[in-house]
């Protein structure tokens, strides 16, 4: 595993939340917090895909307004 120096992308782990399948956190996200993420499972082949079961994605190429919105409905969920 590498860690990059910078990226469009925030991956966050999603198990602190309760979360066992990032896709269906992910599918749950919209409605509990007006947020969209992209489970990292979608990237991986299935061999690998437990490492990464409950890693989400987002982006965060965004107005600010935007990023501050979502900050606000994730904060929701703890």
């Amino acid at each position: 595993m590498s860690v990059p120096a910078g990226s469009y992308f925030t991956v966050a782990d999603a198990a602190p939340l309760g979360a066992t399948d990032a896709g269906m956190f992910c599918r749950s996200l919209p409605e509990r917090a007006g947020v969209v993420a992209i489970p990292l499972t979608a990237f991986v082949t299935a061999a690998h895909r437990a490492q990464y079961a409950t890693l989400v994605r987002f982006a965060a190429c965004k107005r600010v307004e935007v990023i501050e919105a979502a900050v606000a409905g994730l904060h929701r969920l703890s």
